[in-house]
């Protein structure tokens, strides 16, 4: 072997920098065959004397190869001996030197040691390197490949003590069965993989109760997002406007006493904020009719109407809360302050109350032209004032009053608008006596009824009295029927065209 190292040095000056290029353009010398017949007879176990006939082009080419991986394997003296294939950490050349099957078909028979460690390498085993039976260490470590170590092909290199197979993708259910832990029970212990059976079957055992697990946590966790918190899931993963108990309860604190912002009878109101920062009126129903699934489709389908509304003096409606143990309806929040209550605390003018008669009456047309099933609780406690003066109409029902009804009182809603609060006091809870009484006093003995807090003058006080007629009109159990929110308002802005 030295002989043909020998014959290649003689020949450096015509090499160039790269085995490729050297493959390529070199030639046997004339007296190539006379060389490797001269080294076979002097060692017959050279891989390339057992071939006959000799192929010496190839034989050529291997001792190029030979010749470069040497160097690139900084042996130190090439000439003499080639010990060791060291390409570890060269992702650049270690594919190539892999690719010359010719090479390892011939491996020099002084190759103890090949590292091929950290190069990337992927796909199989490269069986080829195993044509170097008399090799003593192999190293393939931090690579990609995958599939099955070729165990039978191994068992021959009785001088291997030394392999190195760790991060790899290697099976290691078939090395855990076999025989081959056995001979080599050095190799993977220190390179960093112990595929043992006994950890296979602990993989195996891991997976077949975790997975198990794993899936019913994320079961429990789909379910948690889909039934209790469906406002941590994206927009485009849930309906918007359907609320659960416990979205409502962390908006309000645990429905905490400190947010119940009024009660009337058959619900509780509550102030809450949302998980994405937005105020809100939580309206709680206590009533249990909504155990039984037709209520609770019933009670869906009136919210799922409420929520299309859109009006500047109506509140904005977010969604609702429906199943066995809660009912609920959730409104944009616009505070505390009732009209009752800015009628009582502030006295208003008659120009200012004007104004919220006009914007609930604009409410109530929009209603019966665009959704003429809706009703609406119109009542100085429950209609809200909004910081900027429109009045709002916070609390609806679906399909159960009739237009008749719906003037009537909007009539008493102007009436009490308009009237003294201690009048109203005296009459609390018999609203037939109220507007009967207003009624008998209108027109000679106005001043007794309406509210002096309005400052009237002589024009003010002549558009209150057409006004107040109007109202009595309207709360009139007979003459409301022939009546509709369309005259209605072309009444009110005739008479009050004056009014700036």
């Amino acid at each position: 072997m030295a002989s043909i190292w020998i014959l290649l040095l003689f020949m450096e000056p015509v090499f160039s920098a790269t085995v490729v290029e050297d493959l390529a353009n070199l030639h046997p010398p004339p007296d190539f065959n006379t060389i490797i017949t001269s080294n076979c007879l002097r060692n017959p176990s050279l891989r390339y004397c057992g071939s006959s006939p000799m192929d010496l082009d190839t034989i050529f080419k291997f001792t190029i190869v030979a010749s470069h991986l040497c160097n690139e394997s900084k042996n130190p003296n090439c000439v003499e001996t080639f010990p060791k294939i060291n390409l570890r950490n060269r992702p650049k050349i270690a594919p190539l030197y892999l690719s010359f099957d010719f090479f390892w078909k011939y491996c020099p028979l002084t190759v103890v040691s090949i590292d091929l460690s950290n190069n990337s390498l992927k796909g199989t085993f490269p069986i080829d390197v195993l044509f170097c039976t008399q090799m003593q260490a192999l190293d393939l470590s931090h690579n990609g490949l995958t599939g099955d170590v070729p165990i039978q092909s191994l068992s021959p290199l009785t001088n291997l003590t030394v392999l190195n197979l760790s991060y790899n993708h290697f099976s290691e259910a078939k090395i855990s069965d076999s025989r081959f832990l056995k001979r080599y029970p050095s190799c993977f212990f220190q390179s960093g993989i112990i595929p043992s059976h006994h950890r296979y079957k602990i993989k195996a055992m891991m997976l077949l109760l975790g997975f198990p697990l794993v899936v019913v946590f994320m079961v429990g966790c789909l379910w948690w997002l889909c039934f209790r918190r469906p406002d941590y899931l994206p927009g485009l993963l849930r309906n918007k406007h359907r609320f659960t108990p416990a979205m409502l309860k962390v908006a309000t604190n645990g429905f905490s006493k400190k947010n119940i912002v009024g009660k009337c009878e058959g619900s509780v109101t509550y102030r809450g904020v949302l998980r994405d920062g937005t105020q809100v009126r939580v309206e709680i129903y206590l009533d249990s009719n909504n155990s039984r699934d037709k209520c609770h489709r019933k009670y869906v389908e009136e919210c799922k109407v409420l929520v299309q509304l859109c009006h500047k003096n109506l509140v904005l409606v977010y969604g609702w809360c429906s199943n066995r143990n809660m009912r609920a309806l959730v409104t944009e929040w616009i505070g505390r302050v009732s009209v009752d209550v800015w009628l009582s605390e502030t006295g208003p003018s008659w120009k200012h109350r004007f104004k919220v008669l006009v914007g609930v009456l604009k409410a109530l047309c929009y209603l019966q032209d665009q959704w003429p099933e809706i009703g609406c609780d119109v009542k100085t406690n429950s209609v809200l004032l909004h910081e900027n003066g429109e009045p709002l109409i916070a609390r609806f029902r679906v399909g159960e009053d009739s237009i008749a009804k719906k003037i009537h009182r909007f009539g008493v809603f102007m009436l009490e608008m308009m009237t003294d609060r201690t009048l109203q006091d005296e009459f609390e809870g018999n609203e037939a006596g109220f507007v009967e009484y207003v009624k008998m006093v209108y027109p000679g003995k106005l001043q007794k009824v309406v509210d002096e807090k309005m400052k009237l003058t002589e024009n003010t006080l002549d558009q209150a009295r057409q006004t107040l007629y109007v109202g009595l009109m309207c709360a009139d159990h007979q003459t409301c029927r022939e009546l509709s929110f369309g005259q209605i308002y072309n009444m009110i802005t005739k008479v009050h065209s004056r009014i700036r």
